[in-house]
Order: C-alpha cells, then sequence, then structure tokens
C-alpha cells in the first residue's frame, strides 16, 4: 500500500509543482512551437518514468525501431489497465496527444497538460463527439502530431481483448496515415489484479509493424478495425 500512497503523493505534487512550468511552455509554445512540443512531452515522460519506478514496474520493449520518423502516426493498443497510458507514453519518441474520455477536463491542472499535449476528449453519450475527434484527429495527425488511441472504448475488466470500434482507425483510413499496432502486456499485475495496492510487476510492450491503409485490400482494407485488432490479438498469444 505504501508504493500507492507514495506514487499518489507525487502525482499531486507534479501537478502543483509543474504549475509554472505549464505557463512557460504555453508561451514558449507560441514562438518555438515543435521545441515546446518535445520538451513538454518530455517532462510528462519523466513524471510517468518516476511513478513506474515508484510503483516497482519493470518492462522490456520490443519493435520501437519500426515507428516511422518525421511523419504523424495513429498509435493503437489494446487497454488493459489505468498503467497503459503511464507506461506506453513514457516511450513515444515524439510528440502525441492521446484519446481520453472528457471526463478528465474535471481535473484542473491535469487538463491543462494534456491540452498541452494535445490530447483530445471524447464524450462518449454524444454521437457528434465522436465525429470531431475524427476530424481532430485527421488534423493533428497532418500537423505532424501523432495521437494514441484505445480502440476497444474502455479498459477490459478481464484482461481479454474487446471488438475494437471502426471509428478509432476512421482517421488513419481517410489520410492514410500509418498505424502502428501496440501489444501490452502485464500492466494489470500493477494495480488492476489487486486493488488498490499497488504491486511490483513486469510488463510488455510490442511495437508491431505499421499498417499502412492505402496497401490494404478487400476485407482488410473495408474492415480495418478489425484487422488491426487481430494483429495485436494475435502478438497476445505469444
Amino acid at each position: 500500500m505504501i508504493r500507492t500512497i507514495f506514487a499518489v503523493i507525487f502525482i499531486a505534487l507534479f501537478l502543483i509543482l509543474s504549475s509554472p512550468l505549464m505557463a512557460f511552455e504555453y508561451f514558449y509554445h507560441k514562438k518555438h512551437p515543435k521545441e515546446a512540443d518535445l520538451q513538454s512531452l518530455h517532462i510528462v515522460q519523466w513524471a510517468f518514468k518516476v511513478v513506474l519506478f515508484i510503483c516497482g514496474t519493470t518492462y522490456d520493449i520490443e519493435g520501437m525501431e519500426k515507428i516511422p520518423k518525421d511523419q504523424g502516426v495513429l498509435f493503437v493498443a489494446n487497454h488493459i489497465s489505468m498503467f497503459d497510458v503511464v507506461l506506453v507514453y513514457s516511450l513515444l519518441p515524439y510528440a502525441t496527444g492521446f484519446v481520453s474520455k472528457d471526463g478528465v477536463l474535471k481535473v484542473p491542472l491535469l487538463r491543462v497538460w494534456m491540452r498541452r499535449l494535445h490530447c483530445l476528449f471524447l464524450d462518449r453519450e454524444n454521437p457528434r463527439s465522436g465525429m470531431q475527434m475524427i476530424l481532430d484527429s485527421i488534423e493533428s495527425i497532418k500537423s505532424g502530431i501523432s495521437i494514441f488511441i484505445f480502440p476497444e472504448g474502455t479498459r477490459s475488466k478481464t484482461g481479454e481483448l474487446l471488438e475494437f470500434k471502426p471509428g478509432a482507425v476512421k482517421a488513419a483510413s481517410k489520410i492514410g496515415c500509418p498505424i502502428i499496432p501496440i501489444a501490452i502486456k502485464g500492466t494489470r499485475d500493477v494495480l488492476e489484479n489487486h486493488f488498490p495496492r499497488v504491486k511490483k510487476a513486469h510488463a510488455t510492450v510490442t511495437f508491431l509493424d505499421p499498417v499502412y491503409p492505402e496497401t490494404l485490400e478487400g476485407d482488410q482494407k473495408k474492415h480495418l478495425a478489425a484487422y488491426v485488432h487481430d494483429l495485436i490479438a494475435e502478438e497476445l498469444t505469444h
């Protein structure tokens, strides 16, 4: 339980004490947007890595060299734990916003950092919100900002891979950007399997080969979300 307490205290202190950094990043971004985006990313990645250290989380990474450079991509991953974002986001090589439920907008300091990182917010009760999320994802990726999404739409309560929402990959199919499937294993052992206690655990993050929608044909192209789902499902069986 002590790890849980320390992690919560660190997160709270980071959000409070980083307030001056938020202001600096805001003004720095006006003159140097790309540099500011990377700087903000590295600040948050540092905080996430501290959380992983406090929680005793170790991990292996495979396939990061497969991530295309110098262009926006759509990262797509299975979702089994609250620690998925903490772990995977701490590894990403360039500015990336992730899709989150709009409930986090109620957390004042957290929402500032998330907006600074180009995150997108989805209201599951509003169909228009889903369409707007797709449009915003397209604009972000076109501008070189990658997007990270959990296409299951919610965290799997059993650890089993759920069906992917077709709209989750719509942005990639519209503009033909690469999709990077990510298979996450072991993060449930950090918290979910013994909630609310945090325990030492080992996780694995595997970046699969990029999927280029324009090169697909037939059912693979027609049912793109299902195709990416099956790629991740196969990796999770290894």
